[in-house]
């Protein structure tokens, strides 16, 4: 059937179908405007685990998620496909975590890595896995760019989009990352891995055509983190969970804190999302979760208020979605933030998601 057809056969209303891909829709990746790259890796994580499991919970949790959105209606329409992708991702995660966990336990034992030759192996063997990764993923990506789809990524731990921004910067030669978090991940080769989740936006830094990174939801930093953001000149600006929570506080309005954070973005913006920016109680099992944070509708609002700004949103990760193990409650916060995410970049870059339902209040 052509998609129209499959559009005109299917009730969006009924559950997600079990055959379908992601969020239950019926649509072949070549019928779907957008495509999602499940990425399930995790190789570095050095306190809570389960982000390799992220896309996973996601995927199943979507199948619930009704499709008839307040603010895209009509988004459903457009095609989100879930890639397929190599089985090596998950299974170098797995493989090469149980390896890194040897060098964080010495690490943790005061030993010095550099001096312990078995172990400094296994820490060039990991650098290396997790540069292969992130070229693997680009060329995923630009499989799918080339063929003028949209392309969003879901982690896996935060250090999974550095080869989606990597591709990013291959069809834009300037652009900023809005980047949401309860950390700057600004750390210089964390524990002796270079690609550590808690270096992805220091390792963005290393990528010329990102211009300019704004952090939202920050509250938790080292020393050294502090220090690349002062020797970087304003290419990094930091918003505090305190510094905004102080500012609503003495009447300064979340509507007017989000018109201050998108004027400082370039022209054009990919968003990078670490679900442990919310609350904790959104994502309770996330690997490294802080106290503070901001609301589900905070974080929508921003991203609708971003699509309506003028500025050209180019792409989205959302990553750090760790599921527990009795309950299914952060894969359901991630799928509905990824839908609502799809939604606000297919907006913004003119394609039809339908008109606001506006309800009847008085």
């Amino acid at each position: 059937m052509t998609k129209q057809e499959i559009i005109n056969t299917f009730d969006p209303s009924q559950p997600g179908l079990a055959d379908a891909t992601i969020f239950g829709l019926p649509f072949s990746s070549e019928q779907s405007e957008i495509i999602i790259i499940p990425v399930p890796w995790e190789v570095t994580v050095s306190y809570g685990a389960g982000a390799s499991e992220g896309p996973e919970a996601v995927l199943d949790a979507s199948f619930q998620v009704d499709l008839n959105h307040q603010d895209f209606p009509e988004l459903w329409k457009l095609g989100m496909y879930y890639a397929e992708i190599p089985d090596s991702w998950k299974n170098n995660s797995d493989k090469y975590k149980a390896l890194a966990q040897h060098i964080i336990e010495a690490l943790e034992d005061g030993q010095d890595v550099s001096e312990i030759p078995a172990l400094k192996a296994d820490l060039d063997t990991i650098n290396t896995i997790c540069r292969d990764l992130h070229s693997e993923v680009k060329e995923t990506v630009l499989h799918w760019m080339n063929q003028g789809k949209k392309v969003v990524l879901l982690g896996g731990d935060h250090s999974t989009p550095l080869g989606y921004y990597e591709a990013l910067a291959t069809k834009h030669n300037n652009f900023g990352i809005l980047h949401l978090d309860a950390h700057m991940d600004l750390r210089i080769a964390y524990e002796g891995f270079t690609y550590s989740h808690a270096s992805i936006m220091y390792n963005a830094l290393q990528i010329p055509q990102i211009s300019k990174i704004i952090q939202v939801g920050i509250r938790d930093f080292c020393e050294q983190e502090v220090d690349v953001v002062k020797s970087e000149n304003g290419r990094v600006l930091v918003h505090t969970d305190s510094d905004l929570k102080k500012e609503t506080f003495e009447g300064m309005t979340w509507a007017q804190q989000c018109d201050a954070i998108i004027a400082s973005l370039p022209q054009k913006v990919c968003i990078s999302f670490d679900i442990d920016g919310m609350y904790p109680w959104y994502c309770p099992n996330t690997g490294t979760p802080v106290p503070g944070g901001f609301s589900f509708e905070q974080a929508t609002y921003l991203f609708n208020k971003l699509a309506e700004s003028g500025k050209e949103i180019i792409g989205f990760d959302l990553v750090e979605v760790a599921p527990g193990e009795n309950d299914d409650w952060d894969g359901n916060v991630g799928a509905r933030m990824l839908f609502h995410m799809c939604g606000v970049l297919a907006k913004n870059n003119g394609l039809n998601v339908g008109t606001k339902i506006e309800f009847p209040r008085k």
